[in-house]
């Protein structure tokens, strides 16, 4: 599901729509797009300290779709990130809990 959306949203940075919202998002590039992740992301932490479950994935939509709208602004795929995390997990790996930093084991 996230490659197809990244590709959607890839078409709209190609093919502007005036009325679509992503593009609108890109085109307010970038306070636009990163106020929204900031803003979703809070609405995540907020449902998650109510303990609402549905509403937690609700909201990590939302903040996954605008997450990929800054990734789609700034050139970077999804391949990128699955790499850097690859890495991350591979490094975890070979260090102990105890000695990884939280960015290698979060």
């Amino acid at each position: 599901m996230l490659t197809e959306l990244a590709g959607v949203l890839a078409e709209r940075r190609r093919q502007p729509d005036p009325d679509s919202y992503t593009c609108r998002l890109l085109a307010r590039w970038p306070d636009g797009p990163l106020k929204k992740v900031a803003e979703e992301a809070g609405e995540v932490l907020l449902a998650a300290k109510a303990g609402d479950r549905a509403a937690v994935v609700w909201e990590v939509a939302d903040l996954w779709f605008h997450t990929l709208v800054v990734l789609t602004a700034m050139g970077i795929s999804l391949d990128e990130v699955a790499a850097e995390l690859a890495r991350r997990r591979g490094r975890r790996t070979a260090a102990s809990p105890a000695t990884s930093s939280p960015e290698e084991t979060n």
